[in-house]
């Protein structure tokens, strides 16, 4: 069995908070983009229809179509700015 490799598309928005972010910071979450296209499991979170992946102490929050494999990335930030984030999904 061949395990499929992972699309990545970026919804408008996502990177409001990644623009300023350290040079370093926006590395380790680059890389984490391309850990995402492996053929892993994200965690979900308890009843939403969002996936978090960590970097650090910085969230990526995305939705997951399987069907067509792809994630797509909606949110990347810090934790406070991730929890004010998803307060506002409610």
């Amino acid at each position: 069995m061949e395990l499929l490799s992972w699309k990545l598309e970026f919804m408008s928005g996502w990177d409001i908070h990644f623009k300023k972010f350290d040079k370093n910071i926006q590395l380790q979450i680059l890389k984490k983009f391309d850990q995402m296209e492996q053929p892993l499991q994200s965690r979900g979170l308890h009843s939403s229809r969002y996936q978090i992946e960590e970097v650090g102490q910085y969230r990526i929050a995305l939705k997951i179509d399987e069907k067509n494999m792809v994630k797509k990335i909606v949110f990347v930030g810090n934790h406070k700015q991730y929890e004010k984030w998803y307060k506002n999904q409610q």
